[in-house]
C-alpha cells in the first residue's frame, strides 16, 4: 500500500506533456472553441441586425433576415435527410441562394459542394458520384445540363430547383422550389457544431485539364484564417460594399462569402458578369470593392466609350488567376481603379500570397509601378510557409530574381487534400510541403513572381522561355485585346513560342506586325515565331486553356 500511495503522489507531482504550462490547464468549453468561418453570421446578425447584406436586383435583405433564412436552410436541410458529412451540392451563378448555402450547409452538418456552371453534362455527373452528393440546388437556367447530368450519374439526390427572379427562368427539375424549401425550415433551428475545427467545410472540384477532376477538401480552420487574412491583406474596413464579380463556385469566392459576414458588408449579386452590369452597380450601389480575374480588367477597359464610366470613387479590385499584365494594370489605375494583386490556388482556399505595396514605390513612374505589382508578393499573415526551391531537392533558389524554381507552400491554409485520391495527395504534399507546379523566382526584397506553369514553360534550343514575359510585351500592342503564347514543336530548336491573340474590336493587325513589334520588346529567342488569331478558350473563371491551344498548334 505506501508503495502505491507514493505512486498516486508521483502521477501528481509529474507534469503532463508539455511541461508546466500544461499542469490544470486543459482545454475546456470556456477557453477553447474551434474555429469556423460560420460564426461570423451569427456576430454580424447580433451587432449589426439592420446593415443591408444582399442586394439582388429587387431583394434586400439584412443580417438578422439573412441569418435567419440560413438557419432555415440548415433546418429544412436537416428535415430532408442530410446529415453530418453530407455533400450537399450546387449548381447556381452568383445569386442570393449561393451566398446562403456558404452558411446553411455547414450549420447542418454537410459539405458543400459548389459546382462550376459551365460544366458538361459527364463531368458533372461525374463529381455528383464521386462526391457522394445527398442533396442538389439547381438554379432553373441550367435544367438541361443537369438534368442530362442526373440521368447519367449512378448517385440519385434529391433536387431542389432555385427560381431566381433575375433569371431568365428554365425547366423544373423538382418538385420543391429553394423558398418554399425554406419555408419548411426552423428560423430558430441551431446550427449543428462541428467537433473539431478539421472538419471538412467545403469540397471544391479543380479544372481537370486531363482525367476527371481532383476533389479538394477544405477544413473549417483553413477556411476561418483565410476569410481573415483577405480583411488583413485588403484593409476591407467595416461595411464594405463587395460587387460579386468573382463566381461564388470558384474557391467558395476565394472565401469572401465568409469575410463579408466578418466585416457585416454588403453583398451585391451579380448574376453574369458584363461590363455594363459592373459599371452600372459602381454607380447605383456605390461598389468599394470586388474581385476578378485579368480578364474582368480587361473587359471593364475595353467596354465602349459609351459604357465606359471612370468611377467617381476609388474600386479596391483584388485580382488573380492569370498572373495581369502591367500594361492592364497601368490602364485601370488610370481609370480610378485601385489594384491588389493577389495568387494562390484552389488547394489553398484561392488567394494565399499577396503584392504588399511599399511606400517608397509610391514616387515610380507607372510603368514601374504597374511592373512591380504585377509580382505575386509575399504569404498572407496566414500561411505559415512560403519558398521557391528545386522541385526535387526543395532546396530554395538564390533571391536573385533569376533563378527559377518550383513555388511552394505550407501551413493552415493549405487543402486536407485530394478526396478519395491518396496518391495525388501524397504527391502534392511530398517533403512537406505543398507542390504548386508553378514556377517561380524569388526576388532580394522575397518577393515572389511567377515565370510559368511547369507545364507551360516554352524550352528552345536549351532556353527557358517564361509565356508570361512574352504574353506581357505583347499585352502593349495598341491592338492586342488577349494574348496566350504556347510552346509550339520546332524541327531545329526543339520548341519556339506561338502566340494566339484576340484583337480589339475595330482594330487590326497582321502578325508581321506583331512579331516586329515584339522585338522591340523581347530577346531575340524570346519572340514568337507564330502568331494566330481568334476567340481563346478559357475555363468559367477567366483562366486561358493553354493545354487546349497546345494541341491547336499540332495541326498548323
Amino acid at each position: 500500500m505506501p508503495a502505491a500511495k507514493k505512486s498516486r503522489k508521483s502521477a501528481r507531482n509529474t507534469p503532463a506533456r508539455g511541461g508546466k504550462w500544461e499542469r490544470d490547464l486543459g482545454r475546456n468549453s470556456a477557453n477553447h472553441e474551434p474555429l469556423s468561418p460560420v460564426t461570423f453570421l451569427a456576430r454580424a446578425a447580433a451587432v449589426w441586425p439592420r446593415k443591408p447584406a444582399i442586394v439582388h436586383g429587387s431583394i434586400s435583405r439584412n443580417w438578422a433576415q439573412t441569418h435567419q433564412r440560413c438557419r432555415r436552410l440548415a433546418s429544412a436541410l436537416a428535415r430532408a435527410g442530410v446529415r453530418r458529412g453530407d455533400t450537399v451540392a450546387l449548381f447556381a451563378p452568383n445569386i442570393p441562394a449561393a451566398y446562403e448555402c456558404a452558411f446553411g450547409v455547414p450549420m447542418a452538418g454537410a459539405v458543400l459542394n459548389a459546382m462550376n456552371i459551365r460544366l458538361d453534362p459527364e463531368t458533372i455527373a461525374f463529381q455528383i458520384d464521386h462526391g457522394e452528393t445527398k442533396l442538389i440546388f439547381v438554379d432553373t437556367e441550367f435544367s438541361p445540363v443537369v438534368g442530362q447530368a442526373l440521368a447519367k450519374a449512378r448517385r440519385k439526390p434529391v433536387v431542389v430547383d432555385i427560381a431566381d427572379p433575375e433569371g431568365p427562368g428554365g425547366k423544373r427539375l423538382a418538385k420543391t422550389e429553394y423558398e418554399d424549401f425554406l419555408a419548411g425550415g426552423d428560423p430558430d433551428f441551431m446550427p449543428l457544431k462541428i467537433r473539431d475545427e478539421w472538419d471538412a467545410l467545403a469540397l471544391n472540384y479543380t479544372s481537370g485539364t486531363t482525367g476527371n477532376p481532383k476533389g479538394v477538401v477544405y477544413h473549417h480552420r483553413g477556411a476561418y484564417l483565410n476569410a481573415v487574412g483577405n480583411t488583413m491583406v485588403w484593409d476591407l474596413g467595416h461595411h464594405p460594399v463587395y460587387l460579386w464579380t468573382l463566381p461564388m463556385f470558384h474557391c467558395n469566392g476565394w472565401c469572401f462569402p465568409w469575410t463579408i459576414a466578418a466585416m457585416a458588408g454588403t453583398n451585391v449579386c451579380l448574376r453574369r458578369v458584363e461590363a455594363a452590369a459592373i459599371f452600372d452597380a459602381i454607380r447605383t450601389r456605390s461598389v468599394t470593392h470586388m474581385c476578378g480575374a485579368p480578364i474582368v480588367m480587361n473587359m471593364l477597359i475595353n467596354a465602349p466609350e459609351a459604357m465606359r464610366q471612370d468611377p467617381a470613387h476609388v474600386v479596391e479590385i483584388m485580382t488573380a488567376a492569370a498572373p495581369p499584365p502591367a500594361a492592364v494594370i497601368e490602364k485601370m489605375e488610370r481609370m480610378g481603379f485601385h489594384i491588389t494583386h493577389v495568387y494562390g490556388l484552389t488547394e489553398v482556399y484561392g488567394p494565399s500570397v499577396v503584392c504588399e505595396w511599399n511606400d517608397e514605390w509610391d514616387a515610380l513612374a507607372p510603368a514601374e509601378s504597374a511592373a512591380l505589382k504585377a509580382r505575386q508578393g509575399v504569404r498572407y499573415p496566414v500561411l505559415e510557409g512560403l519558398m521557391v526551391a528545386d522541385a526535387k531537392t526543395l532546396k530554395p533558389v538564390p533571391s536573385d530574381g533569376a533563378t527559377m524554381g518550383e513555388v511552394f507552400m505550407r501551413g493552415n491554409i493549405v487543402m486536407k487534400g485530394y478526396f478519395k485520391n491518396a496518391e495525388a495527395t501524397g504527391k502534392a504534399f511530398k517533403g512537406g510541403w505543398f507542390h504548386t507546379g508553378d514556377l517561380g523566382v524569388m526576388h532580394p526584397n522575397g518577393y515572389v513572381e511567377l515565370k510559368d506553369r511547369s507545364k507551360d514553360i516554352i524550352i528552345s534550343g536549351g532556353e527557358n522561355i517564361s509565356t508570361i514575359e512574352v504574353e506581357s510585351a505583347l499585352y502593349r500592342h495598341p491592338a492586342i485585346l488577349e494574348v496566350a503564347v504556347v510552346a509550339r514543336a520546332d524541327e531545329k530548336w526543339g520548341e519556339t513560342p506561338c502566340a494566339f491573340v484576340t484583337l480589339k474590336d475595330g482594330a487590326s493587325a497582321t502578325a508581321e506586325e506583331i512579331i516586329a513589334f515584339a522585338r522591340t520588346h523581347l530577346a531575340h529567342y524570346k519572340i514568337p515565331r507564330t502568331v494566330v488569331f481568334g476567340p481563346l478558350p478559357k475555363t468559367s473563371t477567366g483562366k486561358i486553356q493553354k493545354f487546349v491551344l497546345r494541341e491547336r498548334t499540332k495541326a498548323l
